[in-house]
This record gives C-alpha cells, structure tokens and sequence, in this order.
C-alpha cells in the first residue's frame, strides 16, 4: 500500500507543479483583467451617469456629481406632469410606430426571404445585390427626396404624408428591409429542403409549406429581425424629427430633443429621467427575448 501511494503522490507532483501559474501568466491573467475593467468602466459610465442626472434635484450640468446630494424624484415628477411636455403621449407613438414597423417588416421579410430561399427564377442574383447595395446609400441622401414624396402622397393620403405616422412607417419599412433579408434568408438556407419535397408530395400548396412547416422553424430568426427593427426605429431620431411637425405627433427621441434645445443646461436632470424611462422597452424586449436572439444571430451567421 506503501508503495502504491508513494507512486500515485509521484505521478500528481509534476501535475501540480504544472498547474503552478508562472510569472509570464500571472502577467497575462493581470493585463486582461486591466483590460476587462477599463471596458466595462467605459460601457457603463454614460449609464451611470445618466441614471445619477436623473435622481439629482439640480437637474443642472454645472452641478452634476456621480453621487447626487439629496436625491429625489423631482426630475421624474417634472418629466411626467409638465402639460407642455406629454411624455406619455410621445412614449405610446413611439411604441406605436415601432412595433407596427417591426411585424409589418418581420412578415413582409419573411415572405421574401423565403421566395429568395427557395426558388429559383430569372434576376433572383441580381436582385439580391441590388438590395444589399441599396442599404449601403445612408437614409440622410434619400431625406429630401423623402420628404417631397411625402408631401405628395399627403395630397391624396393625408395618413401617410408628413407629419403623419402611417407616412414615418412607410419609410421605417423601406429603411429595414434590405440587410433582414440577407439575414433572414440565410437562416431560411439553413433548413432543409427535404421538408419542402415533403410537404409537395403530400399536396400541401407553397403557402401552407411556408405557414404550418417553415415558419414555426424560423421563429429565432424572425425574434432578432422584430427586436433589430423595433430598437433601430423606436431610437429613430433624423428621420423623425425631419417629418413629423407637430407636438402631438412626436415620438419620444423628437420629444426629448426639446429639452436640448430649450435651456438644455438647465433641463439636464428632466432629459435624462426621460432617457431612463425610454430605455425600459427595449431592455424588457431584449430580456424576454433573449435565447431567440442568440440561437436567431449564431444559427444564421453559422448556416447562412
């Protein structure tokens, strides 16, 4: 018995001695830590120091400290019951006009990822290119052409001309499609097709394959499309401020883009109250939807 324990207490000596950090590591492990913190410091001071605005009763740049002295609600209370301000009502059109925008583009770009997908017919590459070199053209070339176009259309639509949220939609929907439909398509490439051949011979038409078969298959996909739609249009400011012209038409970005230009200096604790309040439906949308995103980005980046 001797022996045997003398031969395993030699065997795990060199083991432990290799597991025995050397300098060379310890270095390593400390310059990655280093790194690791000054990231996370400059991810998440502007949050912090936003969140330290909005709790501190000065609501005034010169006075902004990260532990605010005497910290209260007013900036929130002002936030909420300033009649010249309604918060509220700028908060439900940007919801409004986000989530119309991202079930509009998650079906219409899942239809045409699917066509895309599976089937083949003349200028389908083409095609392809031309969408994906459109995107590359950045929204602020298109702005004037945009707002003459809305203007006509308000003549015999006033709904989707300017200064109407049906006409900010249409625009939100043409902005979207482009890069989803890559990235759905390429998720749409990932299932097999042998559920197509399938479903044919069974008799099923393209539309019940694509409904009852490929759709429940797709959802990841289509939860990172409906959540990259929903965040990139309810923080929409360009556009929004460019096209809507009244209070009551507002969303939020354009709303809070007034305490900026009235006495911004001296509104500073208001605007981030405001900014506060305006993050909690993305953050809540990103939490409930979570593993969709991840298996959505990682399967159609893999496969695509």
């Amino acid at each position: 018995m001797s022996d045997h324990a003398a031969t395993i207490e030699a065997i795990a000596k060199p083991e432990k001695a290799a597991r025995k950090p050397t300098p060379r590591h310890r270095r390593g492990y400390l310059f990655r830590l280093v790194v690791s913190i000054v990231a996370l410091v400059f991810a998440l001071f502007p949050i912090i120091w936003i969140v330290s605005a909005a709790f501190n009763p000065s609501s005034n740049m010169a006075n902004q400290s990260l532990v605010p002295p005497n910290a209260s609600l007013a900036n929130f209370e002002e936030l909420l019951n300033n009649p010249l301000h309604p918060f509220w009502l700028w908060m439900w059109n940007s919801v409004k006009i986000a989530t119309i925008t991202s079930v509009l583009s998650v079906f219409i770009t899942a239809l045409t990822a699917y066509a895309f997908s599976r089937f083949r017919f003349r200028g389908r590459q083409p095609l392809l290119v031309t969408i994906l070199l459109i995107q590359v053209f950045p929204n602020l070339l298109t702005m004037v052409a945009l707002f003459l176009f809305l203007r006509q259309i308000g003549e015999y639509f006033p709904s989707f001309g300017l200064n109407s949220h049906g006409g900010l939609i249409l625009v939100y929907l043409g902005a979207q499609m482009g890069i989803n439909i890559w990235l759905m398509k390429g998720y749409f490439d990932s299932i097999p097709r042998d559920i197509d051949e399938s479903a044919a011979v069974d008799g099923a038409t393209h539309w019940q394959t694509f409904w009852k078969l490929i759709f429940p298959l797709v959802r990841p996909v289509l939860a990172v499309v409906g959540v990259l739609v929903f965040v990139g249009t309810f923080n929409e400011f360009i556009l929004a401020n460019v096209l809507l012209r009244s209070t009551e038409q507002f969303t939020l970005m354009v709303g809070l883009y007034l305490f900026v230009t009235e006495n911004f200096q001296q509104q500073w604790g208001v605007f981030a109250a405001g900014a506060i309040i305006g993050a909690v439906p993305t953050v809540v949308i990103y939490l409930l939807l979570q593993d969709y995103i991840v298996s959505g980005l990682t399967v159609g980046a893999v496969k695509g």
